[in-house]
């Protein structure tokens, strides 16, 4: 099968790949990218293990084809660290509890992310609709809809 030349940035760096087209965005970015932290789940966009943010909003990888994002700008929790410090994001989830078994946190944290980034004071009710999304066995969800207010009431400070 041919492949086919795609350019996109990935967590601020410009990236180009050679690819076939038949790839979903999910395994290009952990067989390709070695972003790790995007999990595969149920692989047809239900359970929202995949979550990424592309251009702004937050999508499933699993349900993306690789040539779909000719151009676009793609964040996965590997981008959300700078410097070595954490996301005020990635520290509330720790602090409120909201990580347990971890294999959903990612995804969450990418719903979460690009809801701030659109919102940044969303209500209770905004949080939980665009968490919608994501399933999580573990945690009951209050805990990661205390963490993410609590990353959007951080947000002004430094």
């Amino acid at each position: 099968m041919q492949k086919i030349h795609i350019k996109f940035v990935l967590n601020g760096k410009h990236m180009e790949i050679d690819t076939d087209p038949n790839k979903r965005l999910l395994d290009l970015l952990r067989e390709d990218c070695r972003c790790k932290s995007v999990k595969e789940g149920c692989s047809e966009g239900e359970c929202g293990a995949c979550t990424v943010i592309r251009n702004g909003y937050a999508v499933t990888s699993c349900c993306i084809l690789a040539g779909q994002i000719q151009g676009d700008t793609i964040i996965t929790t590997e981008g959300l660290s700078s410097d070595g410090k954490l996301d005020k994001l990635q520290n509330a989830f720790m602090e409120s509890g909201a990580v347990q078994c971890g294999f959903c946190t990612p995804g969450m944290l990418m719903s979460a992310k690009a809801l701030l980034m659109r919102n940044q004071y969303p209500t209770d009710e905004e949080i939980k609709i665009a968490m919608s999304g994501n399933l999580c066995r573990c945690t009951g969800y209050a805990k990661i809809v205390q963490a993410v207010k609590m990353a959007a009431e951080s947000q002004g400070e430094v």
